[in-house]
């Protein structure tokens, strides 16, 4: 039996990916790198903005001082008008309570950032109090620092990491946790390929988690 449920936010929790890579295309058709939303899906999901950037430069964007704050800024006004909870989230953290089954949220989000996209959904004040941010720890996936982190606080000896991510299941692989991966529209050939167990619905969890 898991001891602790450690939540990615992003495309786990609530369905931000979209939105905030189209912010993310837009920023950077603005300094000559054109790519879709999907596109930049595919690239840089996972990554906090620092290694988005990076990752821009090394694609041979040139981006300002500054930009980092800058998209991070519209990513968030986009996020404040609306992001839907992922379908079956809410009775999914109803059957951990009922159980008494520890869980907590670890991101390379802000916590800025969560706070507005779990704060429309009735769920920070469920993650608030045990909360893991690359930008508060200094440590971003795909390092496994940020899961031992959340697995240290909470005394657990057997996590499990509900991901969606290439950066993050690496991360949940490096620190030797059993990771399932959550891939509802397909495409999640690359998690499996890591180590990851493969869902496509929330609502298959708890058989999941043996409970």
């Amino acid at each position: 039996m898991h001891d602790l449920v450690i939540f990615d936010c992003d495309g786990v929790l609530v369905d931000s990916e979209f939105i905030s890579n189209q912010a993310l295309a837009d920023s950077l058709a603005r300094y000559g790198l054109h790519m879709t939303a999907t596109e930049c899906i595919s690239i840089f999901m996972g990554l906090t903005t620092e290694d988005c950037a990076k990752k821009a430069q090394e694609m041979g964007v040139s981006l300002p001082i500054g930009w980092v704050d800058q998209v991070e800024a519209e990513t968030d006004d986009r996020l404040r008008a609306g992001v839907p909870v992922i379908a079956g989230v809410p009775k999914l953290l109803a059957c951990l309570d009922a159980i008494g089954l520890p869980y907590c949220v670890a991101s390379n989000g802000t916590p800025a950032k969560m706070k507005i996209t779990l704060g429309q959904n009735g769920l920070w004040d469920r993650f608030e109090p045990a909360m893991f941010s690359a930008y508060a720890l200094g440590v971003a996936k795909p390092d496994p620092a940020l899961f031992q982190a959340a697995a240290q606080h909470f005394g657990a000896t057997n996590p499990v990491v509900i991901e969606d991510s290439l950066s993050g299941v690496t991360a949940a692989m490096r620190a030797n946790m059993r990771c399932l991966a959550y891939a509802p529209h397909g495409g999640g050939e690359k998690l499996t390929d890591l180590g990851a167990e493969l869902f496509t619905d929330m609502a298959e969890l708890p058989r999941l988690l043996g409970i």
